[in-house]
């Protein structure tokens, strides 16, 4: 059986959720800039982005000193309340306790920053689950380029074909595209399933335990 032996995921809207902690940190941060506080659905649209991104989609402002000044205040606001915020999708943790024992190099890769998600595991009891962690802070360019995902791929040590990169939005499979690996989505954000269907994907789940029961199914 040829199986993967490598699975790198997205986090935000692929494994957890921390909604509530983000949409706190992009009003705050509009408020002290002066600006009206977004709508909760606006933000969520915009995870995934760089916050450079989102910030200019929400506000039209393509300012690099303002959206710079958009990211330190979010981060100032957002970062310390998602350690213990967020969430994590059902089926996350019997995903990564299978993969985990199943011995296939499991990592995330987002563009959130990687102590920050490393601090999410820890309180989760997470971290022995996860191999390693790359974030936006550890590559000069962000998804979709394909920087974080080759620096993963070079940190596994697996073949390339052996890899299956899992995202929830068309940034992650686009990253997937150019990066030569492997892509399944999971459902669980904003992007609907029909979105996926210009890239190459081998399965589009409705969410964490049906792809856990896919991937299972596996004889690659």
């Amino acid at each position: 059986m040829n199986r993967y032996q490598a699975v790198f995921f997205d986090f935000d809207y692929t494994l957890g959720d921390a909604t509530d902690c983000i949409v706190e940190g992009f009003r705050y941060a509009f408020e002290r800039m002066g600006l009206p506080a977004p709508e909760r659905e606006a933000v969520r649209t915009t995870i995934g982005m760089t916050l450079e991104n989102a910030y200019t989609l929400l506000t039209g402002d393509t300012d690099p000193q303002r959206q710079a000044q958009f990211h330190a205040l979010y981060v100032e606001k957002a970062n310390p309340l998602q350690v213990q915020g967020t969430r994590l999708f059902p089926g996350c943790r019997a995903l990564l306790d299978w993969l985990s024992g199943e011995g296939i190099v499991t990592a995330i890769v987002s563009t959130k920053r990687r102590q920050v998600i490393e601090e999410i595991l820890a309180h989760q009891g997470l971290s022995r689950q996860v191999a390693f962690v790359v974030g936006g802070g550890d590559v000069k360019h962000y998804k979709p380029h394909p920087d974080s995902a080759l620096l993963a791929l070079e940190q596994a040590g697996v073949p390339r074909r052996r890899v299956l990169f899992v995202g929830d939005t068309v940034i992650d499979a686009e990253t997937a595209r150019r990066a030569g690996l492997d892509f399944a989505a999971v459902c669980n954000g904003t992007t609907p399933a029909d979105a996926f269907s210009p890239f190459p994907c081998r399965y589009t789940a409705r969410n964490l335990t049906d792809f856990l029961n896919w991937i299972k199914e596996q004889e690659l």
